[in-house]
C-alpha cells in the first residue's frame, strides 16, 4: 500500500489533514491535604479510540485517521531505529487490507438484489455493483503485490544496524603565530617540511589545559580555520595553516582528540640544523608554550587565525566595525 503525500489530493481536500485534538476526560484524584481543607487533585487521561470490530464505517474512519497521523509522524523520522518495525506494521496493514477489499468486493456481490440507481434502475444497478466487486478484487490484488514488496524492504532493514549518531566534531586553536614570531617556523615548513613543523608546533599542545584556553578564549570552531590563500598541511590529528605572503602560521586538532604521545614532549624539538644565515627556532619552555595565540598588542575584537596587518589596513581605512 502506497501512503499518498500531502501535496497529492483526494478530490479536492488534501490526504493529510491537521489531526483533530485528542479528547480528554477529568476527574478527581486521590484528595490531597493543604493544612487547611482537603481538595481534590485533578488528573487529566487522554481518551484512547479502540476499533469496534462490528462497525465497518466507524472502523474505516480511525483507520484513516490512523493512516493520515503516519503520514505526518513519517515527514521527519529523527530516529532511524524505527524504521525496521515501522515497515513491518505496515506489512500487517497491507495484508488487512487486501482482505478487507476482497470482503467488500463479495459484501456488493451478495446485496446485488437492492441494488438499483438513483432513477430507480435495478437492472443498471446490479451492473454497478458486479463492475465495483470487480475493481475491488482488483485493488486487492494490487495490495498484495505491495505486501511482497514490503517483506523485500523488510527484509533489507531487519539487517541494518543503526551506528549512534555522532556528535558534531569541534576543532581547537593549538597555537598561532604571526609576523616575526612566524618566520623561524615557516623557515622550517620552506626547509624540512610541514611534518617538522607539526612536529615542533605540537610542543604548545597542553591536552587538557590547551583546551581549556581554548573554550575560554573562543577558539573553537567546526573546521580549521582559513582564508582562499591559506595552505593547510595535516599529520596525525592535526591540520597546519600557513600562509607565507601574510606572514603567519596556526596548528589546530579536533577537540578531545589527543595525538601519537610522540608528537606531545614536554620539550618542543629543536629543528634540524639549517644554513648559518637562516633563523632557528628556540625549544620554548614549558610555561611559554601556554595559550600562545596572539600578542599582547592585539586589539581584544580582533579574531583569530586574521593577521593584525589585516585588522590594521582595515582600522586604518575605518573600514572595522
Amino acid at each position: 500500500m502506497r501512503l499518498r503525500s500531502s501535496s497529492l489530493r483526494y478530490c479536492c481536500a488534501p490526504t493529510v489533514a491537521p489531526l483533530d485534538p485528542p479528547v480528554t476526560q477529568r476527574y478527581p484524584g486521590p484528595l490531597t491535604s493543604t493544612g487547611r481543607e482537603h481538595l481534590p487533585s485533578i488528573t487529566t487521561i487522554t481518551e484512547v479510540r479502540m476499533p469496534t470490530f462490528n462497525d465497518p464505517l466507524a472502523d474505516a474512519r480511525e483507520a484513516a485517521e490512523a493512516i493520515r497521523g503516519l503520514a505526518h509522524a513519517t515527514q521527519h523520522v529523527e530516529n532511524p531505529e524505527v524504521l525496521y518495525p515501522v515497515v513491518g506494521e505496515l506489512m500487517a496493514t497491507t495484508r488487512n487490507m487486501s482482505q478487507v477489499l476482497d470482503q467488500l468486493a463479495r459484501a456488493h456481490q451478495r446485496h446485488t438484489g437492492r441494488a438499483m440507481t438513483d432513477a430507480g434502475d435495478r437492472e443498471q444497478g446490479s451492473q454497478l455493483t458486479f463492475e465495483a466487486a470487480a475493481a475491488l478484487h482488483e485493488a486487492a490484488g494490487h495490495v498484495g503485490q505491495a505486501d511482497t514488496v514490503l517483506d523485500r524492504a523488510s527484509n533489507r532493514a531487519g539487517r541494518i544496524a543503526w551506528r549512534p549518531d555522532e556528535a558534531p566534531e569541534r576543532w581547537i586553536s593549538v597555537v598561532f603565530f604571526q609576523g616575526e614570531e612566524a618566520e623561524p617556523v615557516l623557515d622550517i615548513i620552506d626547509r624540512q617540511g610541514t611534518d617538522a613543523a607539526v612536529e615542533y608546533l605540537a610542543g604548545w599542545d597542553m591536552a587538557d589545559e590547551t583546551e581549556d584556553d581554548a573554550l575560554e578564549n573562543g577558539y573553537v570552531y567546526d573546521v580549521p580555520p582559513q582564508s582562499g590563500m591559506d595552505k593547510v598541511a595535516t599529520r596525525d590529528v592535526y591540520a597546519l595553516t600557513y600562509n607565507h605572503q601574510l606572514g603567519y602560521v596556526g596548528l589546530t586538532r579536533p577537540m578531545n582528540v589527543m595525538p601519537d604521545p610522540v608528537l606531545l614532549h614536554l620539550e618542543a624539538p629543536e629543528p634540524a640544523p639549517l644554513a648559518a644565515e637562516a633563523p632557528r627556532a628556540e625549544s620554548p619552555a614549558r610555561e611559554e608554550r601556554q595559550g600562545r595565540h596572539r600578542g599582547p598588542e592585539q586589539a581584544a575584537e580582533s579574531s583569530w587565525f586574521r593577521p593584525d596587518a589585516i585588522n590594521d589596513i582595515e582600522q586604518s581605512r575605518g573600514l572595522s566595525l
